[in-house]
């Protein structure tokens, strides 16, 4: 697919969703990495449920360092795989506070460092948190996406992501992280894709047949 194309596409897709933005709530870059940690096989709006209830009376990473494990696990108990997400909580807040002065750091690499904060959550992070995209975040919907309307025939995310910065242009790469997945889950869902109202349907280069 030739740069054109997609600058076309991402154009329709950015008049089709001007509200685009992320779906998690947060108030600081601790606690935006804490939602993205709990949002692995989980639903945003489940994840904004469970951190309004806690975030008031603890958000920052000594008060995960102090917390006891069992009340993180209770905490967080909904959003699934607790007890991984609840040790990961617990390792990250340690390590941000011994390494990075209890502060989230701002860069892809310090970020991959820290438990359970994998290259699509640093992405998230730092778009989100510090507005300084360093790359696209490959969800299930951007996965999806990019296979079908042909922006990448590969199936690991990473290798998708390197497919994508290399068509994308930077300055689209923040539309880029919020309008795959609204896309995705407004019309080119995985199941029942409605590609008959779709404004990319003469772009898709696999559109799904019916």
């Amino acid at each position: 697919m030739k740069k054109e194309e997609v600058i076309e596409i991402f154009e329709i897709l950015k008049k089709e969703y001007p509200d685009a933005q992320c779906s998690l709530d947060f108030n600081s870059p601790f606690e935006m990495m804490i939602a993205v940690m709990l949002s692995a096989q989980c639903t945003d709006e489940r994840v904004n449920l469970v951190t309004k209830t806690f975030f008031p009376n603890y958000n920052t990473p000594q008060d995960f360092v102090d917390m006891p494990l069992e009340q993180i696990e209770q905490l967080i108990h909904s959003c699934g795989f607790y007890h991984n997400k609840a040790k990961n909580i617990k390792l990250a807040s340690q390590k941000i506070l011994k390494d990075f002065n209890g502060c989230v750091p701002q860069t892809m690499t310090e970020l991959m460092s820290i438990p359970g904060v994998g290259r699509k959550s640093a992405n998230v992070i730092m778009l989100e948190a510090f507005n300084n995209p360093q790359g696209i975040a490959v969800d299930t919907h951007a996965k999806r996406l990019s296979n079908r309307i042909g922006f990448s025939k590969k199936s690991e995310p990473e290798k998708i992501e390197q497919d994508l910065l290399k068509l994308i242009p930077k300055e689209y790469w923040k539309d880029a992280n919020h309008i795959l997945i609204w896309h995705g889950r407004n019309v080119c869902k995985s199941q029942n894709p409605q590609c008959e109202k779709c404004p990319l349907h003469d772009l898709c280069q696999n559109p799904v047949k019916k």
